[in-house]
């Protein structure tokens, strides 16, 4: 994909190093949207910009973690925001300076090109302009969590019921595989939380931040502090879920091995008494031989022994 470039005015077309020049040379902001950040955009970072080279680095190299790093003309922040299919994430580097803003990322993101495509005109002044035009964009990739978290909530409260009706190898399969992405996203969430309480603390300066604005960038750490918090949670309804899974089985467990209980004491009796009569002594072969004994002694004590263990079981609650 083209990289971007995005003006004042309204105007947007696939960026050149020359339209790149004049618009630095003019003093209306513009946004440079580098989607692929290939070897040829990433050289304009260099040659066009004159960014420090530790922060064209992080560029070319993905899987930094969410920071703010000042720099003697610019900022550059590294954001996160979920992918367009909603089960990963999206990495944007940010360099904004007083004017303009640059983003560098890795293929299409259907929220880069939402953010675009609303951003078309600037209304405040040039310096606000570029400040907000850079809370749009961290805004809109924070707020892409929110559908995520919710189809995690949906997803939790099936797996509970079906867990409850009847629990599965791959229930608990499921159920670690979103416990590993809660914690991946955890990894990611936590630490830009901590990068916008630095922003609105004041630890750290953005060219052009003014009262107003500072307002939406608070905002904006009042949803990464709600982001998390629902991580967190619903880390610990994963968790909660994983010992219900645990304990469900090991109940439908002791229900089998006290029914094979029952059965096996049952037997037990049984056992014995055809083992006494099985002997092979002559008093018991001579003397018990009338079928009314065998009626009575053999089957019938066998039955009474099963009537008398079935209604102690029932007494005692185990049936």
């Amino acid at each position: 994909m083209p990289a971007t470039l995005l003006l004042s005015d309204g105007s947007c077309a696939d960026a050149s190093q020359e339209s790149i020049e004049q618009a630095l040379g003019s003093t209306k902001p513009f946004w440079l949207d580098m989607p692929d950040g290939d070897a040829t955009t990433l050289a304009w970072l260099s040659d066009i910009f004159k960014f420090h080279p530790l922060a064209i680095e992080d560029a070319e190299h993905f899987g930094q973690r969410p920071k703010l790093e000042q720099y003697d003309n610019f900022v550059q922040m590294v954001l996160y925001g979920a992918s367009d299919d909603g089960t990963d994430s999206v990495e944007v580097h940010c360099f904004y300076a007083k004017g303009y803003v640059v983003t560098v990322r890795k293929g299409p993101s259907k929220i880069m090109d939402d953010v675009r495509s609303r951003a078309v005109t600037w209304r405040h002044s040039e310096q606000a302009d570029s400040v907000m035009l850079l809370y749009r964009i961290a805004d809109a990739l924070v707020d892409s969590y929110f559908p995520m978290m919710a189809r995690f909530d949906d997803t939790i409260d099936e797996l509970e019921e079906q867990i409850l009706a009847k629990p599965t190898d791959e229930q608990i399969g499921t159920l670690f595989a979103m416990k590993r992405q809660l914690i991946t996203l955890r990894k990611l969430v936590t630490p830009e939380r901590d990068m916008m309480a630095t922003l609105v603390a004041g630890a750290a300066d953005l060219p052009g931040m003014t009262g107003e604005t500072e307002r939406y960038f608070r905002d904006l750490y009042d949803h990464l502090i709600r982001l998390s918090d629902l991580v967190d949670s619903y880390r610990d309804l994963l968790t909660s879920a994983v010992d219900t899974h645990l304990s469900t089985v090991s109940n439908r467990l002791n229900e089998v091995m006290k029914q094979l209980a029952i059965i096996a004491t049952i037997f037990l009796p049984l056992s014995f008494l055809t083992g006494f009569f099985g002997q092979n002594f002559g008093w018991l072969v001579s003397e018990l031989g009338s079928p009314w004994i065998f009626v009575v002694a053999g089957l019938g004590s066998e039955a009474i022994a099963v009537v008398l263990l079935l209604h102690m079981f029932r007494k005692r609650g185990w049936m």
